[in-house]
């Protein structure tokens, strides 16, 4: 059996052999994106009837497993492996696997070798470079080489197996998510990671992926085999999702992502919520200090509105909320409406830093609402005003 993972009893067409590693405990990815349930670091291995091909390697924290699992295929030589994106977690294990096997060439696009020299120092002679629509013969067996950009590198390409109709897809459709079986076994839990891993990586490319989607209509899949995450053995699950997320169709759902100092943000907030169910307007609240912040990344997805709510620190927003706005402003959903709600003691900048962090957003600004200390009456019917017009803007925007 493969350590980390029971792989070998597991199907894929004949002769695709999985050879990746589970990460259980891992809880941080790139230092920035939350783990809760792990990942995994997916890679095959391919045998033709003339040639054998290794899919992406795994993060170099786990290659004495990755390699352990390919000395237990029995295989002495591997021809190629295809490098699908330079990333460390797919490539990092790239110097090992060449020192096991010597002969092997890397497969890559012009852009990753060049990606892959500057991380990894590997030699010119070590690769075969590959254009987009370039097939390679594995005897019985035909790889065709899709370039996709910015999925989410702009290296990247996927690999297709011709004869079975496996898609490797890269990061394309993956999820982080560690689990025992080799397919989603759980289909809502595996939505659910795949959303919260197209928010954080994939969505601000979501006019490219469009693209590359629409491309790939004119191949016959029956297999999505990621890099991370479980595979697809009914592929339409995933693309079904994926053409949601990426459309322009939005849900009427507000989001409000808040930090409370004193009490005063919070007592707006409730209220705010408060009139909002009465009004039949589905929200929810992100109170930055405990929240996980991928959950207000995969609610970003889909949601309409967005409104900040913060106390003024010093002269500007609280640092998490503007680092909730920042990530808001990078990740680009469709949001298509954003506003604010301020609390202040003595003056301030918060509404315009803010409107400057989400600038890159194609969101309208609906009035602020910003008040002075402890809100009063006054300062509720402001917020009231600020429900009605977002009930407009949800109406007129139906």
């Amino acid at each position: 059996m493969l350590r980390g993972r029971g792989f070998m009893s597991q199907k894929l067409p004949e002769n695709i052999i999985p050879v990746g590693v589970v990460d259980w405990d891992r809880r941080l990815f790139d230092e920035l994106i939350p783990l809760p349930e792990g990942t995994s670091y997916n890679s095959y291995l391919i045998e033709g009837s003339k040639k054998t091909v290794l899919i992406d390697t795994v993060d170099p924290s786990k290659v004495d497993e990755f390699l352990g699992n390919l000395r237990e295929t029995g295989l002495k030589h591997i021809d190629y492996v295809v490098a699908n994106h330079a990333e460390q977690d797919h490539s990092g294990s790239l110097p090992a696997l060449i020192e096991e096997y010597p002969d092997i060439k890397v497969v890559a696009s012009q852009k990753c070798k060049g990606i892959l020299s500057d991380l990894l120092h590997l030699r010119d002679d070590d690769f075969k470079v590959v254009q987009d629509a370039d097939t390679l013969s594995l005897g019985d067996r035909t790889l065709e080489f899709i370039e996709a950009p910015w999925v989410h590198w702009p290296e990247t390409i996927l690999t297709y197996v011709r004869e079975e109709g496996v898609l490797f897809s890269c990061d394309l459709f993956g999820s982080h998510l560690a689990q025992d079986g080799l397919y989603v076994e759980d289909e809502c839990r595996s939505a659910d990671a795949a959303k919260r891993y197209y928010a954080e990586i994939m969505m601000p490319f979501r006019g490219l992926i469009k693209k590359h989607m629409q491309r790939l209509k004119d191949y016959e899949i029956k297999v999505i085999a990621t890099s991370h995450g479980p595979i697809y053995d009914k592929p339409e699950f995933i693309l079904n999702l994926y053409e949601n997320w990426v459309s322009d169709d939005v849900e009427q759902h507000v989001l409000i992502p808040y930090v409370s100092m004193h009490g005063s943000i919070r007592e707006s907030v409730e209220y705010f919520m408060e009139r909002l169910a009465e009004e039949k307007v589905k929200a929810t609240p992100f109170n930055l200090t405990v929240t996980d912040i991928g959950r207000l990344a995969e609610a970003l997805v889909d949601a309409s509105t967005v409104v900040f709510a913060t106390p003024t620190v010093l002269f500007g927003p609280h640092p998490k909320v503007a680092y909730a706005a920042y990530l808001a402003n990078i990740l680009n959903p469709k949001t298509k409406y954003v506003s604010i709600i301020n609390s202040y003691g003595w003056g301030g900048q918060c509404v315009e830093i803010l409107g400057e962090f989400t600038k890159k957003l194609d969101a309208e600004l609906i009035d602020p609402v910003e008040f002075k200390g402890k809100p009063d009456k006054r300062d509720f019917m402001k917020i009231d005003k600020l429900v009605e017009n977002i009930i407009s803007k949800h109406k007129t925007g139906e």
